[in-house]
């Protein structure tokens, strides 16, 4: 009787710990070339998202559970919920910000600028290319994006500010929605404050 609880303990161990794992994907290559890539994406308009997300600064670290609405000139509206209750809301519109509670001027570049630079990070102008090991780099005046080679998957990007300051953006996870693949986290660095989202679903949006 205990072999057999014994092996009924390991057998359980084991299944609890592959559930646990973190889920690998492995891309195929990408069968086309940069540009054919960036002009698949370009009558995309709008994205739809529900996501997990974690604030931090410093030591404070906050989490939630989030839906955002984004369009590709920024327009936004996010709402983050927090043990079932609503904690955050922001909608942006012409430029014009607002959010409950009021939030400073670095985490609104991030929910702003770096929402939909880092979601739409396809929509890049007037750039040069460069290469540098397994990876194509696009620049242009305000941004740097670094795609891999093999993939096209984005790995990298790089926004620069009008003060002089960056905002830095890290992707990971890939995963596939229809014929998009898209990257399932993403990690966002500006000043003190890093944000980092866990996509759940995602929809793009095309132009009818």
């Amino acid at each position: 009787m205990s072999k057999i609880v014994s092996k009924l303990f390991l057998v359980s161990t084991v299944l609890l710990l592959y559930s646990c794992a973190a889920r690998y994907v492995e891309m195929p290559p990408y069968e086309g070339s940069m540009r054919d890539l960036l002009s698949s994406k370009k009558d995309i308009s709008s994205i739809e998202t529900t996501f997990s997300i974690t604030f931090e600064k410093g030591d404070t670290e906050i989490k939630g559970n989030g839906i955002l609405n984004i369009s590709r000139n920024g327009d936004l509206q996010m709402r983050v919920y927090s043990f079932g209750f609503l904690a955050f809301e922001m909608t942006s519109e012409n430029g014009i910000v607002r959010s409950e509670p009021v939030i400073d001027r670095n985490k609104g570049i991030i929910l702003t600028y770096g929402l939909r630079d880092c979601l739409f990070w396809w929509d890049l102008k007037d750039f040069e290319t460069d290469e540098k090991e397994d990876h194509l780099i696009l620049r242009n005046h305000d941004r740097e994006l670094w795609l891999d080679k093999k993939t096209m998957f984005p790995k990298r990007q790089i926004i620069f500010l009008e003060d002089g300051r960056e905002l830095n953006i890290y992707y990971d996870n890939p995963e596939r929605a229809g014929d998009s693949w898209y990257p399932s986290k993403i990690r966002i660095e500006h000043a003190r404050y890093v944000v980092t989202l866990k996509v759940k679903e995602i929809s793009f949006i095309r132009k009818a």
